[in-house]
């Protein structure tokens, strides 16, 4: 397996912060499932009965950060730069390993035409089959920082 990053950078982690937005209190999201901080899915087992602090909410995120983080490693199969790595961590943190794993975005990224992936980035600014302006500002972000 060819070298890569293990974590996300700092990059990739504002990139992230400011499209999740931060919520110090218990809301439901867009398709009703409990959430905090960073995008934080409330589990079963877990309660949060008073506001988060900002950097409880930062723990919380990089604790979310490392299941992703071993998901995304387990699926590249090329060499990639720490910009591509934390591009992509935003788009997995957003839509799950599972999309990443089916989509052409990875079949190109392992193929080695990387810039073919970065434009797939931008095909995934939909919701209910609708294109989201913050979605697409989202790929957008995620698709220069890919190339940078």
């Amino acid at each position: 397996m060819p070298e890569q990053p293990t974590c996300t950078g700092t990059q990739g982690i504002d990139l992230i912060k400011q499209y999740e937005g931060l919520r110090l209190a218990r809301y439901l999201d867009a398709v009703g499932k409990p959430t905090i901080g960073y995008g934080h899915l409330i589990l079963p087992h877990e309660s949060f009965n008073r506001p988060l602090s900002e950097s409880e909410a930062l723990a919380l995120l990089r604790r979310d950060l490392r299941s992703a983080e071993l998901g995304l490693r387990k699926l590249v199969r090329v060499a990639i730069t720490q910009q591509q790595f934390d591009a992509l961590m935003s788009f997995v943190f957003n839509l799950g390993a599972g999309r990443l794993r089916s989509s052409t975005l990875l079949r190109y990224l392992n193929a080695g035409a990387s810039s073919h992936a970065a434009d797939q980035f931008l095909v995934w600014n939909k919701a209910g089959g609708k294109p989201l302006a913050g979605l697409t500002r989202r790929r957008q972000a995620e698709r220069k920082l890919f190339l940078s």
